[in-house]
């Protein structure tokens, strides 16, 4: 995947640095002007609705609410949100176009906040409008059948969309942290697959190895990826506000990791 990355903001005419809005109006510049992002977007989108269409089709069984084949591609798209948002900040480092930024914004602090908070509207902006397209597509599938989206339902159907995009900012957000921490395109990539799903399937493994390992397969369920599932489908692991607030752990601890290094280095 090719990154290329556009102009960074510079200062004003006036010489003055930028303020946050004006910093992050030039993030959303960055971010919308590389193709890589659209790229990355479009391969999202064709496999949240391809996935959840053969779902649908394929599965047909009492207790099977269609909005579960909707979300469950999540499991596959998690990790192009994290390397969309790893690459949303290597891209600077490997052309040197970082230092333009921090030029025009030495305030560091402000840099990464401006990044995280474009980054992490616009996947979940993007993922909001790719479930909703799951969701038509599993509702023409599932019809002939005679089910449907409960959609007078919030918790049977919008809330599990809504959380699901939610979630797919916060492993943009794991991707972004990784990014400003190692600086490496490839590094960062594998960082975030390590994270997001590598981990879980070597957890899983433990879980076959006795009771001795229980407590590595009751540490895994705090994982973004489990602790995503949990705040989705409720009941399949951790209690809810527990979910919620692990996902919410986990980006403060990433962007608190990101701003250390951000901070103590050089560009």
């Amino acid at each position: 995947m090719t990154v290329q990355t556009a102009p960074a903001p510079a200062r004003t005419a006036s010489g003055h640095r930028l303020t946050f809005p004006a910093a992050v109006r030039g993030e959303w510049i960055k971010l919308s002007t590389l193709r890589s992002t659209w790229w990355s977007i479009a391969i999202v989108a064709v496999l949240t609705v391809g996935i959840a269409a053969l779902i649908a089709q394929a599965v047909d069984m009492p207790g099977f609410e269609p909005i579960q084949a909707v979300v469950m591609p999540i499991q596959f798209t998690m990790l192009l949100a994290g390397i969309l948002g790893a690459i949303s900040v290597t891209g600077e480092y490997s052309t040197g176009m970082i230092r333009s930024t921090l030029t025009a914004n030495p305030v560091r602090g402000s840099v990464l906040a401006a990044k995280a908070l474009v980054v992490a509207v616009f996947m979940f902006v993007s993922a909001l409008i790719t479930f909703g397209a799951a969701a038509l597509a599993v509702m023409l599938i599932v019809a002939p059948r005679d089910q449907s989206i409960d959609w007078s339902d919030p918790k049977a159907s919008i809330l599990p969309i809504l959380v699901a995009s939610l979630a797919m900012a916060v492993f943009a957000l794991i991707g972004v942290a990784f990014g400003f921490i190692l600086r490496s395109g490839a590094g960062a990539i594998a960082a975030t697959v390590g994270l997001l799903f590598v981990l879980p399937i070597v957890a899983n493994m433990f879980m076959i190895a006795g009771e001795a390992w229980q407590w590595v397969a009751d540490l895994a369920r705090y994982l973004p990826v489990a602790a995503a599932q949990s705040a989705i489908v409720p009941g399949t692991g951790l209690d809810e506000p527990i979910a919620y607030l692990t996902l919410g752990g986990w980006v403060v601890a990433a962007m608190l990791a990101a701003w250390a290094v951000l901070r103590t280095r050089d560009a």
